[in-house]
């Protein structure tokens, strides 16, 4: 089974989607519907950004679900109550990093975006451990070697972290249950993870295309931006959320007519991000 994709490219642009994977693999053991836990993915946002190792950016993206293993999150992350053993490694003991264990979605998920329990048994500490090897850690080595590369080439890097949200937030994805939310999220860690001024250019041109754009509300960037995002060092790293009506019916989960815009959008914003040296700004 194919865990991820990384095409290498020629440029200071990385782009990775930790969360569009569809490939479930036969360990997962879920008893939820299936149709539930599809609306955790990240639907179609490879689709969104399928040109870019075209005009050479490096490319990542992982085939396993968010569910099963969350790239995004630290391997500390873990709610311990889903093992039926103790956990041999640290956890995490930050309360901004915990609020989104207690919700359910930490490192292994318990719950849908609605709540539901994923499983009606306990995990072993054999097979978490396994989903961290073969996805976690090969999923970071690949972005990891993908911004060195890029750092190494041009004397920079530019990480965009690609993801999708849903219109209205549910009740246990975020913070903010029910919140409406914008056209894009642009998060930098309220700047800590990317230059101010590379964060604006990329709120200006989505600003100027006609969408509603939110900067570091209600996500601010997770385990990817953070881990990777060093502006002083010239290494930056912006997640971007896009709102999933733009391009997609989130029960069907099938493509509108709006995909073909937002994706040409996107090609603009991949574009100036190309040309774009941060250290210039």
């Amino acid at each position: 089974m194919q865990l991820i994709t990384h095409l290498p490219g020629s440029s200071a642009l990385v782009l990775d989607s930790p969360h569009s994977g569809v490939v479930y693999p036969p360990d997962f053991l879920y008893t939820c519907e299936m149709s539930v836990l599809r609306r955790a993915e990240d639907t179609h946002v490879e689709k969104l950004y399928d040109f870019a190792p075209g005009l050479g950016a490096h490319w990542i993206e992982a085939h396993f679900p968010r569910s099963y293993l969350d790239a995004n999150r630290n391997t500390t992350e873990l709610d311990v109550s889903l093992l039926d053993e103790p956990w041999p490694h640290p956890v995490e003991t930050d309360p901004g990093l915990l609020s989104k264990v207690r919700l359910g979605k930490g490192l292994i998920w318990r719950t849908t975006d609605d709540g539901l329990p994923i499983y009606e048994r306990r995990l072993s500490v054999e097979e978490v451990s396994t989903r961290i090897e073969q996805c976690w850690k090969t999923y970071h080595a690949a972005v990891a070697q993908a911004i060195d590369a890029a750092h190494a080439g041009h004397g920079y890097s530019i990480h965009v972290n690609c993801h999708s949200m849903p219109a209205v937030a549910s009740s246990h994805a975020t913070d903010f249950p029910g919140e409406k939310h914008a056209d894009f999220v642009v998060g930098d860690r309220d700047g800590s993870t990317a230059g101010a001024a590379l964060s604006r250019l990329v709120c200006t041109h989505l600003e100027s295309l006609g969408y509603n754009v939110a900067y570091n509300h209600p996500y601010k960037g997770v385990e990817l931006v953070r881990r990777y995002g060093k502006p002083a060092a010239h290494r930056h790293s912006i997640q971007l959320e896009i709102n999933r009506k733009l391009y997609m019916d989130e029960e069907t989960l099938a493509l509108t007519p709006g995909f073909d815009t937002l994706k040409a959008h996107l090609h603009s914003l991949v574009g100036l991000l190309l040309k774009t040296d941060p250290r210039l700004l």
